[in-house]
């Protein structure tokens, strides 16, 4: 068999570039459909992205050696946001000792004793929301989500210091442009948007910092259940604590993981909802009964149908063959998330919401991949996960919203993530009377 590169488009890189910024889910598919299940786009400056959509190669990906495959080199731009030590940007040995000391603040457990608090900032959100007239979900959640890092994960109460971390932190995470995340030459990092950026996160680090020296100091830290300080708490293999600059980093991680994309993933659940009253009825029912089956199914169709990131990267530190194509050494492989659950072959009508396709069945993580897979999988996939059902449970006991006839918001893309195009507009009905709540309860 002769061996040979996998097809793509044959534009300039440039331009491959402006069309996967503008609109990455229309030129994935385009290429999908003229290349096949693999194919090539080439980047200015990050290289070759090869994009595939065969479970079995995703398979290999996810479940392949981590020295070969490593997603904190396909990441790299991204440490001039997170820091240089973040769990998204490193690989091999230095990885696997830092999710191993972050790991127990997202187990299960953990994020359990977390609900009490969510459904408190919830309740205080859900009360300024406007009656009877339309409004935008989606900054809402972005609030909401915000509050819920700094008060669960973070674990700061303190109204001032809470109030200088919602003022610093969103612009620290805010990516004008893919030019931003190009490394420049060192003398330009005193210029332009580079020096800003560098400034939003000096900014935010310093504060974040002062959270870490404080929860070390705490006398209450061994009580604490917020996820820092359970890092402060935890020690590595040879006795060591994690120090305060990798700290500082896995925060802005945190946040920049956390934050934008479950409140992208909660505007479009409910943008789904409110174009299908029958579901809509059914998850308020649920909400009411406390079915968290239903709320769940809602979650992962949700997630399965709007996903939040379109792909995630692998960058090879050697060469693979790839059925007929030779992929050197270099090339970022490109699991494409979009595509494998938008596809006939995995779901029955793909473009269809329908929850209840995971009332039976748990999802088959090569076909479902809103959080990757393998060992890079996402460390904060159950805290996301339980955020979103609490999330959609407590608003729907709270609020009745009202269905919709208008169109399908379409998918814009924001950063690395794919919001909807006019911020999830939604309109509340009427609340639902304390009365009712209680007897929900």
């Amino acid at each position: 068999m002769v061996s040979a590169p996998p097809p793509g488009p044959p534009l300039p890189a440039a331009i491959q570039a402006g069309l996967i910024w503008l609109d990455p889910i229309r030129f994935v598919h385009t290429c999908h459909r003229r290349y096949g299940d693999v194919f090539a786009i080439r980047i200015p400056v990050i290289g070759t992205l090869v994009f595939l959509t065969n479970p079995e190669h995703i398979r290999m990906v996810t479940r392949g050696d981590p020295a070969i495959f490593h997603a904190g080199e396909a990441a790299a731009p991204l440490a001039q946001v997170v820091g240089r030590h973040s769990l998204l940007v490193i690989d091999e040995d230095k990885h696997r000792r830092s999710r191993s000391l972050m790991l127990p603040a997202f187990h299960g457990d953990s994020v359990r004793r977390q609900i009490a608090e969510m459904i408190a900032i919830i309740a205080e959100e859900v009360a300024r929301w406007p009656v009877g007239e339309p409004f935008q979900l989606y900054p809402r959640m972005q609030r909401l989500t915000l509050e819920v890092i700094l008060r669960t994960v973070i674990g700061v109460q303190d109204r001032h210091r809470l109030a200088a971390l919602r003022a610093a932190l969103p612009p620290m995470m805010e990516i004008g442009s893919p030019v931003e995340l190009i490394p420049p030459p060192r003398v330009l990092l005193r210029f332009g948007m580079w020096r800003r950026r560098a400034q939003r996160r000096a900014a935010a680090v310093e504060l974040l910092n002062d959270e870490v020296r404080r929860c070390r100091a705490d006398p209450r830290l061994e009580q604490r259940t917020d996820a820092l300080a359970m890092l402060v708490r935890s020690v590595g293999s040879a006795g060591q604590p994690m120090p305060d600059d990798e700290l500082v980093d896995q925060l802005v991680t945190l946040l920049l993981a956390g934050h934008d994309t479950t409140a992208t993933a909660l505007s479009w659940a409910f943008e789904r909802l409110t174009r299908h009253p029958d579901l809509l009825a059914r998850t308020a029912q649920a909400a009411a009964d406390g079915d968290e089956a239903w709320l769940d199914a809602v979650c992962k169709e949700s997630l399965r149908v709007r996903p939040v990131v379109f792909e995630f990267g692998r960058k090879l530190t050697t060469d693979l063959q790839l059925g007929r194509y030779h992929l050197p050494a270099g090339v970022i492989l490109a699991p494409s998330i979009n595509l494998v659950q938008h596809s006939s072959r995995y779901y029955a009508e793909p473009d269809a919401f329908q929850p209840q396709r995971f009332l039976d069945q748990r999802p088959d993580p090569a076909v479902w991949l809103p959080f990757g897979g393998g060992v890079r999988r996402c460390l904060g996939a159950t805290f996301a996960q339980v955020e979103m059902r609490t999330v959609l449970q407590e608003v729907l006991r709270r609020v009745e919203l009202a269905a919709t006839m208008a169109p399908d918001e379409p998918v814009r893309a924001r950063h690395v993530t794919m919001v909807p195009r006019q911020g999830a507009v939604v309109t509340v009905r009427r609340r639902i009377t304390a009365d009712r709540l209680a007897r929900a309860s």
